[in-house]
């Protein structure tokens, strides 16, 4: 895989939640942290994506927000 996003995190999937044409999956990307995406149903079934598959998490962003409490 080639690819331009310098934001890749390697995890695996651990949910895949189906709606009407969305789905969330939940990307577990070690030390307690979950990537959650929302991914049209259709890619879901291209991509194969299923629990305790192998899968990145890819954040490609303008902005990315901080914010402390």
């Amino acid at each position: 895989m080639k690819i331009s996003a310098r934001n890749r995190l390697k995890g695996k999937v651990v949910e895949v939640t189906k709606g009407a044409t969305t789905a969330h999956i939940r990307i577990d990307i070690g030390n307690g942290s979950i990537v959650t995406s929302s991914i049209t149903n259709e890619a879901v079934d291209e991509l194969g994506l299923t629990v305790c598959a192998d899968a990145y998490a890819v954040i490609k962003a303008s902005d990315v927000m901080v914010a402390v409490d």
